[in-house]
Parts: structure tokens; C-alpha cells; sequence
């Protein structure tokens, strides 16, 4: 199994950075490969939901079988099963500044051709800083949530 890293900082608490981890109306705005959401087993992915996933990978349509591990303010951890197998973990936490944001995802291919290239393309897409992407595209959004509060909150005073 390959894994793979990346870190962020975002200006909010670890509340704010779960929240959109399990808004699964939000994944697919900041998920490092389009997808889409075919089932869940609640209204969020909360620990022990379930989901059905599918999207495209190098001209390849693939399904997940997803299972939601831990979703709490210091982590958040699925395991997508499917042609390739992830192991993704989200870990939070809390500074002066707001929240340090560590992932990992691995890699792990399911088997046969179609399992092996997905791999293979999966880890391509790693290896050229789609966490980073993702990353930031979390950090962005937040950044986004918190200032339109702020601007909220200072309309109605």
C-alpha cells in the first residue's frame, strides 16, 4: 500500500473543519476526484455511516463501498472499498491560529487490470499534489463560511 500526505492550517476551530468533512453536500466541491454520492446511510457522514460512491478516474467508472470509521473534532477516518481500495484519515487539531489539518490517504489496488490501473492513476493524481488541491479548496471554503458570518454579524448589529 502507498501513502500519501499533506498538511494545512485553516482560521477556524476543528468544529468548522468536521462539519464540511462530513457535509456530503459539500465533498464534492474540495474532493481530489469527482464523484458522485449514490447512497447514505444518514444525513452525513458521521461515524459508522455508510455510502455508495462512483465517479471517473483515466476514462475508468469505478464504485465505492464507503465506510465512515471516526468523526469527531480530532479525526475524521473512512475506508472506501472498490476496484481500488482507500484508507483516508483526517486529523485535527487545535492552535492559537484556528486548526492544523494532517491527511493521509492509502493506496491499496483491489485487484485485477482494471484495479491495478486505477491504482496506478490514483496514485498519479497523489503524486501531482491533488491533496494539496483539496486542502486548499477545504481551507478556502472555510475561509469563505467565516467571513460571510462575520459580514452577518456585523450587518445586524
Amino acid at each position: 500500500m502507498s501513502t500519501w500526505t499533506a498538511h494545512t492550517t485553516v482560521t477556524a476551530a476543528p468544529t468548522a473543519v468536521l462539519d464540511l468533512l462530513t457535509d456530503p453536500n459539500a465533498i464534492e466541491r474540495w474532493a481530489p476526484v469527482p464523484f458522485e454520492l449514490e447512497e447514505l446511510s444518514g444525513r452525513r457522514l458521521d461515524a459508522g455511516a455508510t455510502a455508495r460512491v462512483s465517479g471517473r478516474l483515466a476514462r475508468f467508472g469505478a464504485s465505492f463501498d464507503v465506510e465512515v470509521e471516526a468523526a469527531h473534532e480530532e479525526r475524521f477516518a473512512l475506508f472506501a472499498h472498490g476496484p481500488v481500495d482507500l484508507d483516508v484519515e483526517y486529523e485535527l487539531f487545535a492552535d492559537s491560529g484556528g486548526t492544523d489539518v494532517w491527511v493521509s490517504v492509502g493506496v491499496k489496488s483491489g485487484g485485477g487490470l482494471s484495479g491495478r490501473l486505477l491504482a496506478q492513476a490514483t496514485e498519479a493524481l497523489l503524486r501531482a499534489g491533488a491533496l494539496d488541491r483539496a486542502l486548499g479548496r477545504i481551507a478556502e471554503e472555510i475561509e469563505e463560511t467565516q467571513s460571510e458570518r462575520r459580514t452577518r454579524n456585523v450587518s445586524f448589529c
